[in-house]
């Protein structure tokens, strides 16, 4: 959660300051790539796998780099499009899903129940989500 949903406030800061669809998706990728480097390192050095018994550090920080990028582009790509206001549309539909989607893994695979895991996995993004557009609005 924390990679994807840290890369919500950079790229709606861009796409509200500019309005600027090509802006925003720089943005969107700069913070994407540089959220996924950062999260990958951070698992990678976290612990040599005896710590928490969950394997290999540069594997770990592989995925968690690889999965954190991904999720910031999924809300990036949809500033391709160079409609501005049909761009945003689609990235907060991105958001919406990839919100649920987080909440459903925090279930599944870490004995989360859904509502509290959907409490605060939305309540997050919102809140990250809001703190963007109002910066770049402003």
């Amino acid at each position: 959660m924390d990679g994807s949903v840290s890369t919500l406030a950079p790229v709606f800061a861009a796409a509200f300051a500019t309005r600027s669809s090509w802006d925003a998706f720089l943005v969107g990728l700069a913070a994407s790539i540089g959220a996924g480097i950062s999260m990958g390192f951070a698992e990678a050095l976290s612990d040599d796998g005896s710590l928490t018994g969950r394997g290999r550090p540069w594997a770990r920080g592989a995925v968690c780099g690889l999965m954190t990028t991904a999720g910031g582009i999924g809300h990036t790509l949809p500033y391709l499009i160079q409609d501005f206001r049909v761009a945003t549309i689609v990235a907060v539909a991105v958001v919406a899903v990839e919100l649920a989607v987080i909440s459903y893994i925090r279930h599944h695979f870490m004995d989360t129940p859904l509502l509290q895991a959907a409490f605060q996995v939305v309540v997050g993004g919102v809140l990250v989500f809001v703190t963007g557009i109002v910066i770049g609005s402003s």
